[in-house]
């Protein structure tokens, strides 16, 4: 009897603690030597009737990430709201669920991409581009995201991570997975076309991944030649250092038929205007001017952002069947400051992905 009792004022004792989940959260946006990312202890969030409450177990950290916090995106709207808790590339266990959730249960490992919710009424909702529904929420920037213990999710809006892929090699699928395999989707490649990856990141390495899954011939270019080297391990057929000419090296073995940039540089794009063909396709996956531009070759010049429902479940699908290698690198919570510096000073290597322990 008195090992009943100890065990029900135990958990009485803990039921307040569970209240709360550590989150790093942003007050204001700020430069990353200012650490504007505070970590703190939060009320964990109350789920409405179609959410889910997640306990997180790994989320990535994405350049983007870095643009908002430092304020680069004030001018778009980014962040919609203060305070707010960055991260949008999440893997997690549901823990509770709103009365109208079928498509998952309690105790599901479930994954949570930038595209938090859309209105599904819209045109580009019911034609299959739903990325671009106006009335998109995008998790971390427009509602709290996945720097923290807990976060909440439309449940409409999660997917089942498959059981072979372990939680920090799922995270960043949820990002530059979706956001690399629409870019490679929307360049429209071939077994026999090329396609020119700008920008071997987070993003571009999975971009090579998927152009090679469609048989097409690769060019890798990056300033980083650590990158270039993942580049070939990933099926590359040919690595270039944009420190070098790139332009005249592409153009002597033959334009190429798409140009997919992931590289935030204004001459990364102007680079991918001059190797790729008259008529070809140039994909732009990041914010940046387009100078010069030769309207004679008819180039067509297509924007790329994350990706739909449809593309995440294809590329869950692809990396279930281990066509996908992830490069990444783990950290705590209580890093991020440090990280996200990292990140700006480009000596990020591989995928950072934050790592939780909350039970």
């Amino acid at each position: 009897m008195n090992s009943i009792i100890a065990v029900h004022i135990k958990a009485n004792l803990l039921r307040p603690l569970l209240r709360f989940m550590k989150a790093a959260v942003l007050y204001k946006p700020a430069k990353m030597e200012e650490n504007p990312l505070k970590i703190e202890q939060l009320e964990i969030p109350k789920i409405e009737d179609d959410e889910v409450l997640i306990r997180i177990k790994a989320c990535g950290v994405c350049r983007s990430n870095l643009h908002m916090i430092e304020g680069d995106w004030l001018d778009l709207g980014v962040p919609a709201k203060l305070p707010i808790i960055p991260g949008h590339e999440i893997v997690g266990i549901v823990e509770k669920v709103g009365k109208e959730v079928r498509n998952v249960k309690v105790g599901d490992r479930v994954g949570v991409q930038p595209l938090y919710s859309t209105c599904g009424a819209c045109e580009y909702c019911i034609s299959g581009r739903e990325n671009l529904c106006n009335m998109a929420e995008i998790t971390g920037e427009t509602v709290d995201g996945g720097y923290a213990e807990y976060m909440k999710a439309k449940a409409a809006h999660v997917y089942e991570v498959p059981s072979n892929l372990k939680d920090e090699e799922a995270a960043p699928l949820f990002c530059p997975g979706v956001t690399a395999y629409r870019a490679v989707m929307l360049s429209e490649i071939s077994p026999a076309k090329s396609v020119a990856i700008f920008g071997i990141g987070g993003v571009g390495h999975l971009a090579i991944q998927f152009a090679k899954l469609y048989g097409a011939k690769v060019i890798a270019v990056s300033a980083d030649e650590q990158k270039l080297r993942i580049a070939k391990e990933l099926g590359a057929d040919l690595t270039i250092s944009s420190k070098s000419d790139v332009v005249n090296q592409i153009i002597s073995l033959g334009y190429v038929d798409s140009s997919i940039v992931f590289a935030p540089s204004d001459e990364a794009v102007f680079q991918a205007t001059q190797v790729t063909k008259k008529g070809g396709i140039i994909v732009i996956g990041v914010r940046a001017n387009l100078n010069d531009f030769r309207f004679a070759n008819e180039q067509i010049i297509k924007g790329s952002v994350i990706g739909t429902r449809v593309d995440m479940m294809n590329v869950l699908k692809i990396a279930s069947q281990g066509k996908l290698k992830v490069y990444y690198e783990v950290y705590q919570l209580e890093e991020i400051n440090s990280v996200l510096k990292k990140l700006k000073r480009r000596e990020i290597r591989e995928r950072a992905v934050l790592k939780f322990s909350a039970e």
